[in-house]
């Protein structure tokens, strides 16, 4: 796992040193440069072929820099018996494998990636993200000059401005790519060229999981079973044997993490890393019955919040932008206590979004949401049926991008219009249910939870490694019937079912959770005082009506505590991005 960057201009010697350091967290063991026509950055974790494989790596007239693992690179050696390989690393298997079969070869790698390949002969850039956007990889582009980057904060010594649509984007949804108009991400599934002479760029899908979603669909619940274990121990092992460094696993309450977990234990014993909040849900005794049944080496790491209000801006300002979803900060505490320990850590990541693991797909798969309206009047103040039931009955007011992000985060949703995105999520010929996971595979989870787990661990030099986002599940799952991932009230269903096979049953019965995290108590008491300091900075005037915020602040409007603390966490992030990044 590494950092990478890379830039078409000459740098400064500050400016060069500004790059390493704004790097130097994702690859803390080993720096490299290459200096031509472009200048090609790279910061090394080593995890492969730990006294070999530096970067940038050369061949012929090709320059690469790699972020990523590519988990089955020695299988795919074996096709590439024409190239003389002069070390064990992934790095050259990658670079040798793209020259020999192209885009269409990335189809045949199983791993998480950020690329760049420089062909200077040619003068051409190819930069390439892996399936689901694991990894990331921002790009600037400004008259002539051009540069890309594994991060945003990589980019603050250029000329930069605002994208204010961007910003509405986030105080609507949550989520946004990039704050900067000159700066975007190179899409998932894709490979780019970039043409160094004129700065044109075309894109290459490789990988489109819209397409799978419209593939026949597999009904039988045995052959589903089937498949997905078997997907499950390929995924496992390949991240298990592609790396010289000891792994470690974080472990939940729930079946996701469990799976990875029962799988990995297979293999070898495993350390395993369970997160525990003083006044909120604690999943750590189901943690522990997963860790007692395959004898793990279990670490309960508790997060106490008292020295939460002295490092929240600087968990916040990490991601570059601003990040709304709260479970960032324990997120950062457990990959900061696991770093530790390890290098390496196994995850639960996407089986909710392809599996249909929230509360919100129930109606969905059998279309409900329109009888919501005739719900009563309901008032909701905390986690339970009544709030899920309150955004339902909100969700079923609108339609198209609104109604989906009043079920996924319901911030200020009547205060802006995105017709481009109702006229994308009509567009879509998938039936209601697999639109919710395909819609929160491409968003929710590539802008939210992928880019929370790589800013959260790279922070803390620490890899994450996730199973089900393997190339095995995204060719599978997107083809499993609705039938298999929500029967009757319960959603992951062929998931529990398989883990009938592995895990204790208090899991298997228990309702998905997640990291609930006492927001509240967060916004209401320990971080009050930093949070209206910020508030006061007043940039989100910009964009919203302060007697709307203000009344929601003073509670003068009737709305549940969990949506308000949310807002309030929303504009607070806000605040301290712009505040620190100097707009006004």
């Amino acid at each position: 796992m590494c950092g990478i960057a890379g830039f078409n201009f000459k740098l400064s010697d500050k400016e060069k040193e500004f790059v390493f350091n704004k790097l130097n967290h994702r690859g803390p063991d080993e720096k490299g440069l290459y200096e031509d026509k472009i200048s090609l950055f790279h910061t090394r974790l080593s995890i492969q072929d730990l006294k070999n494989s530096h970067q940038p790596f050369f061949y012929n007239d090709y320059v690469i820099v790699f972020n990523g693992e590519i988990y089955n690179h020695l299988d795919l050696r074996i096709k590439l018996s024409d190239f003389n390989f002069k070390t064990k690393g992934d790095t050259e298997t990658l670079l040798y494998y793209f020259l020999k079969y192209g885009a269409d070869g990335l189809n045949e790698i199983d791993g998480m990636w950020s690329f760049c390949i420089y062909d200077k002969k040619a003068n051409k850039l190819y930069l390439s993200r892996d399936r689901a956007g694991k990894k990331p990889l921002f790009y600037y582009k400004k008259n002539k000059k051009f540069g890309f980057s594994s991060e945003l904060n990589v980019f603050k010594f250029l000329d930069l401005s605002l994208d204010e649509k961007e910003i509405k984007l986030y105080l609507h949804s949550g989520f946004l790519e990039s704050p900067y108009y000159e700066i975007k991400e190179i899409n998932p599934g894709s490979l780019v060229e970039v043409n160094l002479e004129n700065l044109e760029m075309k894109e290459f899908k490789y990988f489109d999981i819209y397409e799978v979603y419209k593939e026949e669909k597999i009904k039988d619940e045995k052959e589903a079973i089937f498949l997905i274990d078997k997907a499950l121990n390929k995924s496992v092992k390949n991240r298990i044997i592609s790396t010289d460094v000891g792994f470690g696993a974080f472990l939940s309450g729930g079946i996701d993490s469990g799976l990875v977990v029962a799988k990995a234990s297979e293999f070898q014993k495993i350390n395993t890393y369970t997160v525990k909040f003083e006044d909120s849900f604690d999943e750590s005794s189901l943690a522990k019955l997963v860790s007692q049944k395959y004898n793990t080496n279990h670490t309960e790491i508790e997060i106490n919040t008292k020295n939460l209000k002295d490092e929240i801006v600087d968990i916040i300002l990490g991601y570059g932008k601003p990040f709304f979803d709260s479970s960032a900060i324990p997120s950062f505490y457990v990959s900061r206590e696991a770093r530790k320990y390890e290098k390496v850590v196994l995850n639960g990541d996407g089986a909710d979004e392809l599996f249909g693991g929230y509360r919100r797909y129930v109606p969905l798969r059998y279309s409900l949401i329109s009888f919501a309206k005739l719900l009563p009047k309901l008032k909701a103040n905390k986690r339970s049926l009544k709030m899920f039931l309150y955004r339902l009955k909100r969700a079923s007011k609108y339609n198209g991008f609104k109604r989906y992000n009043v079920m996924l985060n319901d911030l200020f949703i009547d205060e802006f219009e995105f017709r481009e995105y109702d006229e994308f999520i009509n567009s879509l010929d998938l039936d209601e249910f697999d639109k919710m996971l395909y819609l929160d595979f491409i968003w929710n989870l590539r802008y939210g939870l992928l880019m929370k787990m790589d800013i959260a661990t790279m922070r803390n030099s620490l890899e994450a490694r996730s199973p089900f986002l393997s190339k095995y599940f995204l060719e599978i799952a997107p083809r499993i019937d609705k039938s298999l991932k929500v029967k009757k009230f319960n959603t992951k269903y062929i998931l529990r079912e398989l883990a009938k096979k592995y895990l204790p049953d208090e899991l298997i019965t228990a309702p998905k959770r997640g990291f609930e995290i006492p927001l509240i108590k967060w916004v209401n008491e320990d971080l009050n005082e930093v949070i209206m300091d910020y508030l006061r900075y007043g940039f989100y005037k910009n964009f919203i009506d302060s007697k709307l915020v203000d009344k929601i602040i003073n509670r003068k409007i009737e709305i549940p505590e969990e949506r308000r603390a949310k807002i309030i966490y929303l504009l607070f992030v806000l605040e301290v991005w712009a505040y620190e990044n100097c707009f006004s």
